[in-house]
């Protein structure tokens, strides 16, 4: 899928929060917000109150490795930028605001500390990024593109940077980096306009080095209060020295085998210890390190007892905190402006935060009580406090009488030709669903809401215990069988299905652990391996096991380590098998021999581990199943391409004068028309379009030969063919997409129109969206964010809202970038159905329900009110009210919704991603994008049209002559029509 496609995601997380082992954390300069980065590489977005309460509100996904360090990257508030790096070297400048991704890079090295930096060039203010770690300089990067300007190099001693801090000097130009080495060489670079300026690679030497003997150290802070003094903090010691020459006033020693993480001055005369074990201590510093005491230096390079501190408070961790598998994660902020909390803030592999707000005032028993926790949630105590409880894809199907909980799906694979999810789970059954049925059962209202085990769906039931990996061969190549599906379990086997008639077909026990992962191995392989799937289990073993032959042809079990990657040789029939500590082996697939063994750098394998985002082809609707962590059941993310829908919408209309019904078995067979479907998209849509027409009908409407069909339909007659549920697919997705786009609540009269008429459905819950931004990174809603967004709206309206409030427009008040990608999507779609025959969803859902129950193992179908049959399209008036319905939704979405809404309950489209389709190579979604980007011009008025001109200009072309520069931007001086 291209980058330029339009593609909404909606996620159904379940009940279980997902996995988020913290390792970094940052709170922006106006408290509001709090960013968690994790050892699985997502980063979490939490919103924090004046009062202290705490509520996650999205995640970030992009990432592939663990996020070592984050750091904010802008210092203006309405620009709230930061920056994140990640263990392989990858680095993401993120909008908090809407998580979507602004720049991304990759460098050959890894970041553990970021400090952002800013400085002013005449009136112009730049923002540099300093990084330090695995490599023996400093980088300075510049804060908007990600690019290294320049680095700090060191002529002495060179060695990896441990930590560093950045002293602002209010009296000269000259900013002053101080760094302390690996080894405990304090290091010295000063930053003047000069160097600031530069735009190359010349290093800037050190203008001091000195042994400060602070090997270990964990961080350098500067402080703040007074401008005179450094906090060194080392694993087993702290000491505080003199900012101007550097030398020791005061040395620590930790009790007690405690190993010391970081520190911070919290006033002029108190600093904050904190340990690896999640404890923290509040010290006040002798008269000899403070400078407006007599005593001011009078214990230099001394570290008698007489110059330790007195312990003022002990913070402890959350008292009944559950065994984290790793330290805890601990930072101390303080307000610079309103509000002017000092909050120690700590997050740990449980996905919890707690926060505790530090006094001023010392106690009068301070050691005796320990500060108390100001607030603390972790992900899945905030999962566990919604009402209605989040949805999980099939949780219809696994809650079980008696049982509060769902059966997990453990495992999934969606096949889009079919329209079908497959779901193992944690009780070893697979389940056969149809994907859109069961998403409008999750999310929408209607009369499936009474039915019991809706929608109709198969039951495969073989292994004895949790199903790990479900893959369709057929659907990554076509020399496999179109009916077989492959499982594997903790049981140790792999079995093979009939999709289509549910039966068990073979079962694989070659294995002595859990499979854990199920490859197809690629085109160019051998014959014989060519029609194997590639399995990899938990005891280090690799098989090669024959569909067609039902049998192994090769087991490969002598590797020492965890496998993480499988790579092919297929010119010398060579598997490549790559293990966690960097061995790599190489095996002759015919054979079984092992050719070779050889070590190789763990980084190589790392690298060829790909993300865990999906990788998008030309369907309408796709369905992901992700974790973020292998430990995690699946939670699934729906992905609307708007164009991919229009596409089939017009393709469809173009095929059949009169509305039918297909399966998704029979949906593959639909070639006939397609030619037809060519030329009216030429009146339509233009050439590049047309292509990726060309494209969907060919991987879609598959011309199967003579022999196939034959064979195909003496299966069906000999056993039940799955064929579920018969419906129109692509209509089904418009249907399920459109419902939850719509702005539900606020025109009572269309909200009607769209219901009894259109035939779509209203949510019964806030839905969890996404946007997908740059390089595939994506950022998705959890559950919770409605509770963020009520007390967000709550506070603009100074009304108290329920969640029925924001139900279905709720969205509308999450962010601009997503206000955007809606609204493109819904007015693009409602104009295609618009001008379509017939474009009514009314009694689609389950008009063909199967005229006998499923096989053992589905649940019968209770009896049923007949629906409504399809208004006909010979009715003129029917038809007329049908394209009205369409044009006035568009219409309220594209021109009404800001007064409908309120301005202050409504984030208003980003002009900005409205031009970039001005010429999108879809008609529709470009009528939409210029119709869109008209209304919002003429809705922010000259004033606002002068401001983005104004913001835009830096950015755009420079002619030679000043009047054509201004002609450039005569677009966005639109008048006012009449």
């Amino acid at each position: 899928m291209s980058g330029n496609s339009l593609v909404l995601p909606i996620v159904l997380w379940g009940r279980t929060a997902p996995t988020h082992c913290i390792s970094s954390l940052l709170v922006m300069d106006d408290f509001s917000t709090i960013i968690t980065g994790c050892h699985d590489g997502q980063i979490c977005l939490w919103d924090m109150t004046p009062e202290l309460e705490i509520c996650p509100r999205a995640m970030l996904f992009g990432h592939t490795a663990s996020i070592t360090c984050l750091s904010k990257a802008s210092a203006c508030s309405d620009k709230q930028y930061i920056v994140s790096a990640s263990e392989s070297g990858e680095m993401c400048l993120w909008d908090v605001n809407d998580g979507r991704c602004i720049e991304f890079t990759k460098l050959a090295c890894a970041h553990t500390g970021i400090q952002f930096y800013q400085f002013t060039i005449g009136t112009q203010r730049e923002g540099r990024l300093l990084c330090n770690g695995h490599y023996p300089e400093i980088l300075v990067v510049d804060a908007t593109s990600l690019e290294v300007l320049y680095s700090l190099v060191s002529k002495i001693s060179p060695d990896w940077i441990s930590s560093m801090s950045i002293i602002r000097s209010h009296r000269t130009q000259e900013d002053t980096v101080v760094a302390v080495s690996v080894t405990g060489i304090l290091k010295v670079w000063i930053i003047t306009a000069e160097v600031s300026k530069m735009q190359d690679l010349d290093p800037v030497f050190e203008e001091e080095s000195k042994p400060v003997y602070c090997q270990g150290c964990q961080s350098i802070s500067f402080c703040t209060f007074t401008q005179s003094s450094l906090l060194v903090v080392c694993s087993k010691y702290w000491r505080v020295f003199d900012a101007g020459d550097y030398s020791l006033l005061c040395s620590v020693a930790s009790d007690n085998d405690q190993v010391w993480t970081g520190g911070e001055f919290i006033a002029a005369d108190k600093v904050i210890i904190w340990t690896e074990d999640g404890y923290s201590y509040i010290y006040k510093l002798p008269a000899s390190c403070l400078r407006a005491s007599e005593h001011f230096r009078s214990d230099v390079g001394k570290t008698k007892e007489g110059s330790i501190p007195p312990l003022v408070y002990t913070i402890a961790s959350h008292s009944d905190k559950q065994l984290l598998i790793c330290p805890p994660v601990t930072r101390f902020f303080f307000g610079r402006r309103e509000p002017f909390h000092k909050l120690l803030i700590q997050g740990d592999s449980a996905g919890r935060m707690s926060l505790w707000s530090v006094p001023d005032a010392s106690p009068v028993q301070a050691l005796s009580t320990p500060l108390q926790v100001s607030s603390t949630i972790s992900l899945q105590e905030a999962f566990d406090k919604l009402t209605p409880v989040s949805a999980g894809i099939i949780d219809q199907l696994s809650v079980l009488p008696g049982k509060e909980e769902p059966i997990k799906v453990t495992a999934s694979v969606y096949i889009p030709s079919q329209g079908r999810l497959v779901c193992g789970r944690e009780d070893g059954s697979i389940i056969l669903v149809p994907a859109t049925q069961t998403a409008i059962v999750q999310l929408l209202q209607g009369e499936h809401m009474l039915r019991r085990g809706w929608p109709p769906h198969r039951t495969l039931r073989g292994h004895r215990n949790k199903v790990t990996c479900v893959l369709y061969p057929y659907q990554i190549s076509p020399r496999y069988d179109q009916r077989s599906l492959v499982s594997g379990g903790v049981d140790f086997s792999v079995i093979v299905w009939d999709i289509f008639t549910g039966e068990m077909k073979h079962i694989f026990c070659v294995h002595g652990g859990e499979i854990t992962q199920l490859i197809v191995p690629p085109e160019n392989c051998s014959t014989r391996v060519q029609h194997c799937v590639c399995s990899v289990a938990s005891d280090h073993s690799v098989g090669l096991l024959s569909l067609r032959e039902r049998k192994c042809i090769m087991l490969a079990s002598r590797h020492l380590f965890p496998i993480q990657v499988i790579k092919w040789r297929p010119a010398d029939d060579y598997l490549v098998v790559g293990c966690s500590d960097g061995s790599v082996y190489v095996w002759q697939m015919d054979t079984e021999l092992c050719s070779m063994v050889s070590l190789a750098v763990k980084a190589t394998i790392s690298d060829t581990l790909s993300g865990n985002l999906p990788k998008y082809s030309h369907n309408a609707l796709v369905v992901q199943a992700m974790k973020t962590n292998l430990t995690d059941p699946d939670m699934h993310v729906l992905f609307f391409d708007v164009e991919a829908v229009i596409i089939q919408l017009l393709t469809e209309e173009a095929q059949r004068p009169n509305p039918t019904l297909v399966s998704p078995e029979t949906l593959q067979k639909s070639q006939a028309g397609a030619d037809k479907g060519g030329s009216f998209l030429a009146n339509k849509i233009f050439k590049q379009v047309k292509e990726t027409m060309k494209e969907t009908i060919k991987e879609h409407l598959l011309d199967e030969d003579e022999e196939e069909e034959e064979e195909m339909r003496r299966r069906e007659e000999k056993s039940k063919s799955l064929s579920l549920l018969e419906y129109n697919l692509t209509m089904d997705t418009a249907k399920l997409f459109m419902s939850c786009l719509h702005a539900w609540g606020l025109n009572e009269q269309l909200d009607g129109i769209c219901l009894e008429r259109l035939g779509m459905l209203r949510p019964h819950c806030p839905i969890s969206f996404g946007l997908i931004s740059r390089g595939g990174h994506m950022s998705l809603m959890l559950p919770t964010f409605k509770e963020s967004l009520l007390r967000q709206l709550s506070l603009a309206t100074g009304l108290k809202l329920t969640l029925t409030d924001i139900v279905g427009k709720g969205t509308y008040g999450v962010s601009r970038a997503v206000t955007t990608q809606h609204l493109l999507s819904v007015i693009s779609l409602a104009n295609t159905l618009m001008g379509m025959t017939n474009a009514t969803f009314v009694g689609e859902h389950m008009k063909k329900a199967p005229a006998r129950p499923p096989r053992p193992g589905g649940t019968p179908e209770t009896p049923r009110r007949t629906p409504a049959g399809p208004p006909q399209p010979s009715n003129p008036a029917l038809q007329a009210q049908i394209k009205q319905g369409w044009s006035q939704l568009a219409a309220m979405h594209c021109v009404m919704l800001p007064d409908l809404l309120g301005l202050d309950k409504f984030r208003p489209p980003l002009l900005e991603m409205l031009a970039r389709r001005w010429q999108d190579r879809c008609l529709e979604v470009r009528e939409a994008a210029q119709a869109l980007l008209l209304a919002e011009l003429r809705r922010i008025g000259q004033s606002g049209r002068k401001d983005t001109i104004d913001l835009w200009a830096p950015y755009l072309p420079q002619y030679v002559d000043t009047v054509s520069s201004r002609k450039y931007l005569t677009v966005l001086y639109i008048p006012e029509r009449e």
